[in-house]
């Protein structure tokens, strides 16, 4: 064996033995995440998946929707937001198909009419009629593309933080766009999760600026639940598929987005542009409201002021 073999074959096995050991590592860290952040809810099966879900409030309220952003869960709300909200509101509180304990039969659903195709699915199957949609950051782009597809079906948009137009910087989400579906599968079974991990404290920072991601957020708004392989493919598939589609979706404001509603951003957001994705919207019939001091993490770190935003907004459009 010539030595040129002999380092061929070390170094397959060098990568063999480290894909091994974070393979049995991204299992480890699946099993204690699902352990420490169990499912809460119900589950509704719909045409291309499963719905988790949470609901709140008085069954003969006005239904109100809360959709979570990228790598998140229903938890986002529950945190703190859903509690102020409940006496007043019907609410509808669900992990986004594929996301949390919400199931997708594949990634191609990640685009943005399918995620909204399946959740109005999902409405219907409970029959709730003439919801407001409050949708969070990516949550928000879906919350947009059911108006635009199911404008009958929506009384209003109250959207925090939303993605509305392409970002020209993936920023902190870079290492989630992944085109191959079996890369993005390989990656999720071994590499991905020990990285973020490792990477987590540092990513929080930024996407919590200019507020102090809270201690408790890994348990009490679920975020754990980010340290499993379907919650990596999920996200990659949002933030390769979802995140690209919103070219297609921003085109078609001018002329069918028709739900009224508004928006709230905060103004020191460093994940998404508040005058791209929100000042934007006025044009459109969607007046966007700015807090000062605050980033991009509403839900979690301005439940106050998202609460009145959504009474607000809920009232104006009775």
């Amino acid at each position: 064996m010539t030595v040129l073999n002999t380092l061929g074959v070390a170094s397959l096995a060098a990568t063999t033995a480290f894909l091994s050991v974070t393979h049995l590592k991204t299992r480890r860290l699946a099993r204690q995440a699902e352990e420490l952040v169990p499912s809460v809810g119900k589950f509704q099966p719909v045409p291309g998946g499963v719905i988790h879900y949470v609901e709140m409030g008085p069954a003969d309220a006005q239904p109100l929707v809360l959709i979570h952003g990228l790598s998140g869960q229903l938890q986002h709300f529950t945190y703190a937001l859903a509690d102020l909200l409940a006496p007043d509101f019907r609410l509808i509180i669900l992990d986004r198909p594929g996301c949390g304990y919400s199931t997708r039969d594949h990634d191609q659903l990640a685009i943005l009419p399918e995620q909204a195709r399946m959740i109005q699915s999902f409405l219907d199957i409970l029959e709730i009629e003439q919801p407001i949609l409050c949708g969070h950051s990516l949550g928000g782009a879906v919350a947009l593309a059911m108006a635009l597809d199911a404008p009958e079906q929506i009384r209003g948009l109250a959207l925090l933080a939303p993605l509305t137009h392409p970002v020209e910087e993936v920023g902190v989400f870079k290492g989630l766009i992944v085109h191959t579906p079996f890369v993005r599968r390989l990656m999720a079974q071994t590499v991905a999760i020990p990285a973020a991990q490792r990477n987590a404290t540092d990513i929080l920072q930024q996407v919590f600026a200019p507020t102090p991601c809270p201690d408790d957020f890994a348990i009490q708004a679920g975020a754990v639940l980010g340290m499993r392989p379907k919650s990596f493919v999920t996200a990659s598939a949002d933030a390769t598929l979802a995140s690209g589609n919103i070219a297609l979706q921003s085109a078609r404001y001018a002329s069918e987005l028709k739900t009224p509603g508004a928006v709230l951003f905060g103004e020191q957001d460093a994940v998404l542009s508040p005058q791209m994705n929100g000042t934007t919207m006025e044009c459109f019939g969607l007046p966007c409201e700015m807090l000062p001091n605050q980033g991009h993490m509403l839900p979690i770190c301005a439940p106050e002021q998202c609460n009145a935003f959504i009474r607000e907004t809920a009232e104006k459009l009775k």
